[in-house]
């Protein structure tokens, strides 16, 4: 079980599956101005030339909304806006796939279809690519769309600044990235903003600046993230360089990644070379400008004050798991200064994950006065804590140990979960309990209708299956299950809400519903001859 600072530790660790686009909304009301009297539909295909799926024909333009998990959000939004010569857009590569990493980091992403050159036949990449080779003809062609194209993006930085609410972004944390045409929007808008339009950041990517009339960086400009590969097909290296050179003589922020192989176009594409990395590059980029964190911190807040230190729990957390995969000394000291048990002490430890080690932090009263022992670790499978059940239990001496474990196996932690191998994890501490003369409590697992960090496993039926099996498995050998589960259940088979910020983890208010249940649980499993 993630506690609520690890939900976002296993990002670092393996990117988030992300959800399909939530909708598509019109730019405009009606016709989209400057082109009334286009009357031609949108269409798409797949490009046997590029080998993707190239979208063409818009008249119409829209925005294809992608949002992050609610859990991960972090306030910031960018317009993504796939190239193809202003005659089609690229929508898998430098569109959508842009989209869902960029979910992966908490930033709501919307992939922006501006409008395009109309095609003349159903293969518009043949069209267009014999007038790659005259740049002054394809721009000549262009004209007339290209700043009907920036309007859009504009319109686009508008339509999200003026719903933020709705997307939970903040206004100012609004930016753009474009690809190759899409780059022509993205400076676009740049250099065309007003107050309430203009990006808080833009990152054009292999951008063609010839189709651009004006590009005096104004007063105002955003800080800027350029990436280009030095073999671009189109020669559109230089392009970067001067906008990067630009920035830096009107003394405004900007980074420039210039690879030596990439060619153009190599958006999200595998190509097995290093220019695959400049996603990540521009990751780290958003972590610089402070973008990928929380604007107004609230789930995490509680446990790091600043992203600085929250990377050094990363880091720390990552070492460990190459060092001290059971995390076995997280409790090391603890548990050298414990002393032992008085005589007729009926000493309790909770051993577990985040279920145990966020409730002695979120109600440390309650645990102080039942002087009970949190032994929970955020983050561990069935697996971890069963490695560990000597030092952080046997060798406590306590008359009962309370075991929840299970969630983090659903949500393959550590790989793909095998039930039974959970299961076995489960019965195997309690026969060691039990051949040390401790009694045993084994608690359910907590309903859960999706893991924030892991979404799209579908954990509900295997909450299900697990607790059916540790019930029927308590029973048959006379030992008290606590179920947490029922009192927890909303009717989607999750945690309800009034308990939870996250879905998995329970607040104070959750907590306060297993405490009394948990006292009751205890005090009759010490009775029990």
């Amino acid at each position: 079980m993630k506690n609520t600072v690890s939900i976002v530790t296993f990002i670092f660790f393996s990117q988030i599956g992300m959800m399909n686009a939530q909708k598509t909304i019109p730019l405009y009301q009606g016709k989209a101005p400057g082109s009334e009297n286009w009357n031609w539909q949108e269409k798409e295909m797949f490009s046997e030339t590029f080998q993707t799926q190239m979208v063409y024909n818009v008249s119409q333009p829209t925005l294809t909304v992608y949002e992050p998990n609610k859990a991960l959000a972090n306030g910031t939004a960018v317009i993504v806006c796939p190239g193809g010569g202003f005659h089609t857009l690229s929508i898998n590569s430098e569109g959508i796939d842009v989209a869902k990493w960029l979910n992966s980091k908490g930033t709501t992403a919307f992939v922006l279809k501006y409008r395009l050159v109309k095609s003349e036949t159903d293969d518009p990449v043949k069209e267009l690519f014999p007038i790659f080779e005259n740049r002054k003809k394809l721009d000549s062609i262009n004209a007339a769309v290209v700043p009907l194209a920036i309007a859009d993006g504009l319109a686009a930085i508008q339509y999200v600044r003026d719903h933020s609410n709705e997307f939970n972004i903040q206004k100012n944390r609004i930016g753009i990235i474009g690809f190759s045409a899409g780059g022509t929007v993205a400076l676009g808008t740049v250099f065309n903003s007003t107050a309430s339009n203009r990006p808080d950041f833009a990152a054009p990517i292999y951008a063609y600046t010839g189709a651009l009339k004006s590009m005096v960086v104004p007063a105002d400009a955003p800080p800027i993230f350029i990436a280009a590969a030095s073999d671009d097909q189109l020669g559109l290296a230089p392009n970067s360089v001067k906008t990067y050179s630009d920035w830096l003589a009107a003394g405004k922020s900007a980074e420039l990644h210039i690879y030596s192989k990439g060619g153009h176009g190599f958006g999200m594409r595998k190509l097995d070379l290093p220019v695959e990395s400049w996603i990540e590059r521009f990751g780290d980029w958003l972590e610089l400008q402070g973008l990928l964190w929380p604007e107004h911190p609230t789930v995490l807040s509680t446990h790091f004050k600043t992203q600085k230190a929250f990377k050094q729990y990363l880091k720390e957390r990552e070492d460990n798991l190459h060092n001290d995969w059971a995390f076995l000394k997280r409790y090391e000291l603890e548990n050298k200064n414990l002393s032992v048990p008085k005589p007729n002490e009926n000493r309790v430890v909770f051993l577990g994950n985040s279920i145990f080690e966020n409730w002695k932090v979120i109600d440390s009263a309650w645990f102080a006065e039942k002087k009970y022992l949190d032994r929970g670790i955020s983050g561990q499978t069935t697996g971890q804590t069963l490695v560990r059940f000597k030092q952080d239990v046997i060798n406590l001496k306590p008359a009962l140990v309370v075991i929840n474990g299970g969630t983090n196996d659903i949500a393959e932690n550590t790989g793909p979960y095998v039930f039974e191998n959970t299961l076995n994890n489960i019965i195997s501490m309690v026969e060691l309990a039990k051949a040390n003369n401790i009694r045993v409590i084994l608690t359910s697992v907590l309903p859960a209708y999706d893991f924030a960090w892991k979404p799209g496993l579908e954990p509900v039926e295997k909450i299900i299956q697990l607790n059916n099996r540790i019930k029927e498995y308590a029973s048959k050998n006379k030992i008290v299950y606590l179920d947490y589960y029922s009192p927890l259940l909303d009717e989607k088979k999750g945690l309800k809400k009034e308990f939870t910020n996250d879905g998995v983890h329970p607040t104070l208010a959750g907590y306060k519903v297993m405490e009394p249940l948990t006292v009751k649980a205890i005090e009759y499993a010490l009775k029990i001859k």
